[in-house]
């Protein structure tokens, strides 16, 4: 790492601690649709994305260079950049005659802040809960996790405080309710994962509509206020009491398992790096094969496609 390379984050972050939790995944719905109802990621999302053509792979190899920048120790600038690199095409004119380019700093930034919300919801919801310093902290680390992709810090509120009033004038005034918002959320005739090709498609169509339908009602109990009245979604006190119960439910069966085995693979690489158990020198942990792009796409800019 150059002398002017930003500084990554460690073990000693409460951002290791959350983000790389396969907790996580209860908020993949919550994060990607947050995304997209920002106008600009929206169309972005809607004139280039094949995200819906492959949902599954998509969403499981972004983890690992998402995963990257928070993980990867001292190569952890040089995975940022990658990953603003698959960015670079993504730009053009959404149907308002709005343009909009995926790099553009305020844009790229939002998404940034759902990650950092990210690892609030998942320690808030289903890890037991955290206080007030704690997200204070949690800011604090996000600030220097932004600086890693070298953008400018136009974008990045100046305190805690400052985000906090920034997060509700995104929900309350800036946010769309848009096609890719509704398409993500729509989980009807959610495909099998690949990870359970053995899984008869007699039992998973049945299990596909209970995931759908309890995704989407998870995922609506961790929106603002705000944003749920813009989609027109309900929420009652009895929802509420359900969705801790759930969350209760699942810090409690996740303490049963193995500390490791409660990581992503990537970051579960940067915790052996860390204890000395892997080489720094040691190969990044690469997506399987069965989450690469389909062939037709591999070897374009804006897909992490690794030689595996």
């Amino acid at each position: 790492m150059s002398r002017d390379a930003p500084e990554p984050l460690g073990p000693d972050s409460l951002t290791w601690r959350y983000f790389g939790d396969w907790r996580g995944l209860l908020i993949g719905l919550w994060a990607g649709s947050m995304q997209n109802m920002h106008p600009g990621l929206g169309a972005g999302v809607e004139q280039h994305s094949r995200f819906f053509e492959e949902r599954w792979q998509r969403l499981f190899r972004s983890l690992y260079p998402i995963g990257g920048v928070v993980y990867d120790g001292p190569l952890a600038h040089r995975t940022a950049l990658e990953v603003r690199g698959y960015h670079d095409r993504i730009k053009g004119v959404d149907a308002k005659g709005r343009r909009y380019h995926a790099l553009d700093p305020d844009s790229f930034y939002w998404a940034h802040s759902t990650f950092f919300v990210s690892t609030i919801l998942i320690a808030d919801h289903f890890m037991g809960g955290i206080g007030e310093e704690e997200k204070r902290q949690l800011f604090d680390e996000h600030v220097r996790w932004w600086r890693m992709y070298d953008m400018t810090m136009r974008p990045v509120p100046e305190s805690w405080e400052d985000f906090q009033r920034y997060w509700k004038h995104m929900c309350a005034e800036v946010l769309e309710d848009n096609k890719a918002t509704r398409d993500v959320l729509d989980l009807r005739g959610l495909a099998k994962p690949p990870f359970l090709p053995w899984l008869p498609d007699a039992l998973w169509r049945p299990l596909s509509v209970l995931i759908a339908r309890n995704f989407v009602w998870l995922t609506v109990g961790l929106y603002d206020p705000e944003v749920r009245e813009l989609l027109g979604f309900r929420w009652s006190d009895r929802d509420a009491r359900r969705h801790r119960r759930f969350g209760r439910l699942v810090n409690a069966v996740f303490k049963l398992v193995p500390r490791d085995r409660r990581y992503h693979p990537r970051a579960r690489a940067g915790w052996r790096r860390a204890r000395g158990e892997v080489a720094a020198a040691a190969p990044l942990v690469e997506t399987p094969r069965r989450n690469l792009p389909p062939l037709a796409e591999r070897g374009k800019p804006e897909h992490y496609s690794p030689n595996v």
